[in-house]
């Protein structure tokens, strides 16, 4: 475990200008109101690394591997602990017997009660990851509402706009039914008027020729003489008698 923090460490170390430029341009682009999401993605919580044998790191072994092959790691812990137990580096006393029973139980409660553990405590991780993300989620669910609600409102702006065109057709109609309506109220006066010129005319004419026919038949009778009527009337009943014999 400290060799593993040890190595990340160094790791830190070394990508910590590369972290901070990119923490400094992150943080100019979110004051300048947008992310970039390619080049700066949003933090992910990490999962822990793979281990052999409950504690060892896989770093380990793939670093034996390259140069030793496979059975390489195994075989090195094997003869250190052999070299250790051998030279009484390591005395094998009454402490080391307590020690191998707790590492024992360890091991055991690891793998019987780890997974279930391991489980819980990701659920409890989530839940407070989602929790810290509820604000957020929350605030872009917030802003895709408004902005749907905007796009509702610029189509309603533009069925505004269709509407007002609409009235404005209705508009023009409705003055050229009422232009219309005028101009035939005019034609019908006009008409009227001459209707009423032609029909006096036509009565002056008729008034001037029966005055015309009563004063030529009144100096007529007064032209005719006793004599010459009654020449007239015998020539009548002289014509009725001819009539009479055909």
């Amino acid at each position: 475990m400290l060799s593993r923090i040890a190595l990340r460490s160094v790791a830190a170390r070394q990508s910590t200008p590369t972290a901070l430029i990119a923490r400094t341009s992150a943080s100019s682009t979110e004051v300048s109101g947008v992310r970039d999401e390619v080049n700066f993605p949003r933090p992910v919580r990490g999962e822990p690394g793979k281990v052999r044998l409950g504690f060892i790191p896989e770093e380990w072994f793939q670093f034996f591997h390259s140069k030793t092959g496979v059975t390489g790691p195994y075989t090195f812990g094997v003869g250190l602990a052999t070299y250790l137990f051998s030279k009484e580096i390591y005395v094998m006393e009454h402490e080391y017997y307590t020690g191998l029973s707790i590492f024992i139980m360890v091991y055991y409660a690891s793998t019987r009660f780890g997974p279930k553990l391991a489980e819980f405590l990701d659920k409890e991780v989530d839940n407070v990851e989602n929790s810290w993300n509820a604000g957020r989620v929350n605030t872009i669910k917030s802003l895709e509402d408004a902005i749907a609600s905007e796009k509702e409102a610029q189509w309603r702006a533009q069925g505004q706009e269709l509407l007002i065109e609409a009235k404005k057709e209705n508009v023009l109609l409705q003055l050229e039914a009422a232009y219309r309506e005028r101009m035939m109220n005019a034609y019908q006066e006009v008409k009227r008027r001459l209707d009423y010129q032609l029909e006096k005319t036509i009565l002056e004419r008729r008034i001037a020729q029966k005055n015309m026919v009563d004063w030529i038949v009144a100096n007529v009778t007064k032209a005719i003489t006793p004599d010459q009527e009654k020449q007239a009337l015998d020539r009548c009943i002289a014509d009725l008698a001819a009539l009479a014999k055909k």
